[in-house]
């Protein structure tokens, strides 16, 4: 950013370098002679070059090279100009902010209701590790423990007739936050169904996603019992009971996920399911 000068300041100056660098600031104009400069140190008002100013000046131009450079990026301006450079350089910083508040903005998935288990942060996550089908969609609130209560067959029945994939949020009595995207709707069935889009998520604290790795296809199963997640290998990536108090959490070969809560046997303090559908 430049300095701004007073226009008697700046005629100071001026006077100033042409005793330091005539070659430079006296190009195209008539030599002074060095009475101009006596009559000004007659005025006590005035800024005069004296003889140690004029010894000075000349050291700093016997310097290297390198030197000179770093004087040639000083710029005089005026304080009309400087103000029009600050205006500038604020309208540019306003715009670099809003166009990354409105980056931002685009991430941020638009709810129906309030969650009262994910934070802005952990929204903002999800909804950028979703498939890209469900981008730009709303998310409705389907089922919630705090406003239907804890039931596995309320869950189901919420979903009945639903087409369209469904987000489960889980906080554990540990405060853990953990779930899972799965691209059909939960039901009862006798046989897994889902596809790859279907993945599992942790927030401890750290963002955590684990994705399909194709090793088996035991997406999603569910009956009146309980809600299974993932196998294959002797546990379920994420299991819950039919009063959706007790779950579960395993590594399984469906996802090479680690366990999503803290402790392999969990209580569950409060569910969510949330459906992304245009």
């Amino acid at each position: 950013m430049g300095v701004a000068y007073s226009v008697g300041e700046v005629d100071h100056l001026y006077t100033f370098f042409v005793e330091w660098s005539p070659d430079i600031y006296n190009k195209g104009n008539k030599k002074r002679c060095k009475s101009c400069y006596l009559k000004r140190k007659k005025d006590p008002n005035s800024h005069h070059v004296t003889d140690k100013d004029m010894t000075a000046g000349n050291k700093c131009l016997s310097k290297p090279v390198s030197d000179s450079k770093t004087l040639k990026n000083w710029e005089i301006i005026t304080v009309k100009e400087s103000k029009r450079r600050l205006s500038f350089c604020s309208s540019v910083e306003s715009e670099a902010e809003e166009n990354e508040y409105e980056e931002r903005d685009e991430d941020f998935p638009v709810l129906s209701d309030q969650s009262q288990l994910l934070n802005e942060y952990q929204l903002q996550k999800l909804a950028a590790h979703m498939p890209a089908r469900t981008q730009g969609y709303p998310w409705n609130l389907v089922y919630s423990t705090s406003i239907h209560g804890s039931s596995l067959k309320t869950l189901y029945r919420n979903m009945a007739g639903l087409d369209s994939p469904v987000l489960l949020v889980i906080k554990d009595m540990h405060k853990q936050v953990f779930g899972a995207f799965s691209s059909d709707p939960f039901r009862v069935s006798k046989y897994c169904y889902g596809t790859g889009e279907t993945f599992l998520f942790s927030f401890n604290p750290d963002f955590q996603q684990y994705r399909w790795s194709g090793e088996n296809s035991y997406f999603v199963s569910g009956n009146w019992e309980s809600l299974q997640i993932g196998g294959g290998g002797g546990g379920f990536a994420l299991w819950l009971d039919a009063d959706l108090y007790h779950g579960a959490s395993f590594s399984c070969p469906t996802f090479h996920n680690a366990p999503l809560s803290t402790h392999e046997d969990f209580i569950v303090q409060d569910v969510e399911v949330w459906t992304v559908q245009n």
